[in-house]
């Protein structure tokens, strides 16, 4: 996940990010990649975009040897269809920054706290200035000196409504703004076995948080990706009173009894945002009998996803049923982003500096 931030290259390197797209386009904005002279990281969407913008990064690089002062951020218009020949066929606007100090402050700051949210600024006209705001719009890394020259009335909102763009001040200088929001999207994983295992291979390369949660510490791997958190427990139900609001859920522990009382743990909290049930349709009957027994509300009991997975796929190995259920994960979540979208935020204002 993020490979553009997690990965700290060695060498000069330039960031690209995908400022705005018209259309479609390969990328949404905000995806962004790395080049270097001799590589890159993560990807913008490939295709002859992805050649292009790796070009002018490696010019700008090849620049800024040449240049002590350093080189100023670029905003490049891209026709995908008409001067790219791609069928996408929309219009993508790429910012191109060489990681300077600064930059290279705001990437380290942002790596540290990539569960909290975070805002992106940097200039792209005139002498290269790069900030990380937090939430309340105060400065926590990259401006230094700079700052003083652009705080106060003069300076725009960021709109986080709209997502990464392009905002200008009132001297009409423009500027990245680019929110580097926490993930959204939080999973309780019950179970260590052959396809919880899967499944956090998957979501390690997703936005989203994990707690993978087992009684047998034995059974975790050595290895865990940095979006998942291990919790070795003989008490899991109360890592289910204790979750966030509107968490998702997946059970499959190696116990239809313990399958049994986290389900209905879960189903006894009104906020459950999703929850899926390992097993097959008489399991999912027979848990619905007993539950239905201790009182459990009926809405409450339909509203468990048992089986789990997207229609169509019936393949039983570790890896197919992993792939099937990140792909019903990643429709439920996308749709909760878009329902919260909708829910109106105030705009952050640059506050004071550090």
């Amino acid at each position: 996940m993020n490979e553009w931030l997690t990965t700290v290259v060695a060498e000069p390197a330039v960031l690209v990010t995908v400022a705005i797209v018209e259309g479609s386009g390969p990328r949404e904005p905000g995806a962004r990649m790395l080049v270097t002279a001799g590589g890159q990281v993560d990807t913008i969407g490939g295709g002859h975009l992805e050649m292009c913008a790796v070009d002018v990064g490696r010019s700008m690089l090849k620049s800024a040897a040449r240049s002590p002062d350093g080189v100023p951020a670029r905003l490049e218009r891209y026709a995908l269809g008409p001067t790219l020949g791609q069928c996408c066929g929309g219009v993508v606007h790429l910012a191109f920054e060489l990681i300077d100090a600064p930059l290279a402050d705001v990437l380290a700051s942002l790596r540290k706290r990539w569960r909290e949210d975070s805002w992106r600024l940097s200039a792209i006209d005139g002498a290269p200035v790069s900030m990380l705001l937090d939430a309340d719009g105060t400065i926590l890394a990259g401006a230094g000196a700079a700052s003083a020259t652009i705080d106060g009335p003069a300076f725009p909102a960021i709109d986080h409504q709209r997502g990464t763009h392009i905002l200008r001040d009132t001297a009409g200088r423009r500027w990245l703004a680019d929110p580097c929001l926490a993930p959204r999207a939080h999973l309780l994983l019950f179970g260590a076995g052959h396809v919880g295992a899967a499944i956090v291979r998957m979501l390690g390369e997703l936005p989203c948080t994990v707690t993978w949660i087992d009684e047998r510490e034995d059974m975790f791997p050595p290895t865990i990706p940095p979006n998942v958190t291990v919790e070795a427990t003989d008490a899991p139900e109360a890592l289910v009173s204790s979750a966030p609001v509107g968490a998702s859920y997946l059970v499959m522990t190696h116990s239809h009894s313990l399958d049994q009382r986290l389900s209905e743990a879960i189903l006894a909290r009104a906020d459950v945002g999703w929850f899926g049930l390992i097993g097959s349709r008489t399991k999912r009957v027979q848990f619905e009998r007993r539950m239905a027994a201790r009182g459990l509300p009926e809405d409450r009991i339909a509203a468990m996803v048992c089986p789990i997975g997207i229609a169509g796929i019936t393949n039983k190995l570790p890896a197919a049923i992993a792939a099937s259920v990140c792909a019903q994960l990643l429709t439920v979540w996308e749709a909760q982003q878009i329902a919260a979208l909708e829910t109106k935020a105030a705009p952050v204002r640059l506050a004071a500096s550090r």
